[in-house]
């Protein structure tokens, strides 16, 4: 059984990574969202998205682990060339949609977005740790931080490239 701290991991890491790629200056979003994200938002747990505070809620969270992220020195090399707010942004739209609500994502998909990032497990579980700061910082309940990451955490074969 994974405890707290191993799935917030999985699931954090997977958040981070996943918009940064769609934020590089001068990067150019597709015009589809990913399986991933289709898969997600179609199951989405009912009241996820009401939980999490609506897209004002989702806005403050990822602007708070952006800032966040961008400055942790495991991790925060990886987002040097990324645009902040376009970075913010994506990922609000991203967690929105796969939350259920009425975003719509349209970034790059997971696997071709990674490709070229060269993260490893270490990566992705020290932006999971700072994905977990950002959501307990915003005061989101344990449960509804589950719950968002069983919906994110599929992604993890996608984002990290070095085994």
């Amino acid at each position: 059984m994974m405890n707290k701290h191993h799935l917030l991991a999985l699931g954090l890491a997977v958040m981070a990574c996943m918009g940064a790629p769609a934020a590089l200056a001068q990067a150019a979003p597709s015009s589809t969202a990913t399986p991933a994200t289709n898969a997600a938002a179609t199951s989405a747990p009912a009241g996820l998205y009401l939980a999490l505070g609506e897209k004002p809620g989702i806005a403050r969270l990822m602007d708070d682990f952006v800032n966040r992220v961008v400055k942790d020195p495991r991790i925060g090399g990886h987002f040097k060339d990324v645009k902040p707010q376009a970075l913010k942004e994506s990922l609000t739209d991203q967690i929105c949609q796969i939350s259920g609500g009425p975003c719509k994502y349209e970034g790059a998909d997971m696997k071709s977005a990674h490709a070229d990032m060269d993260i490893n497990k270490g990566h992705f579980n020290a932006l999971v740790e700072v994905l977990q700061s950002a959501m307990d910082a915003q005061g989101i309940p344990f449960v509804q931080q589950n719950r968002l990451l069983a919906l994110l955490a599929p992604m993890h074969r996608d984002v990290i490239t070095i085994r």
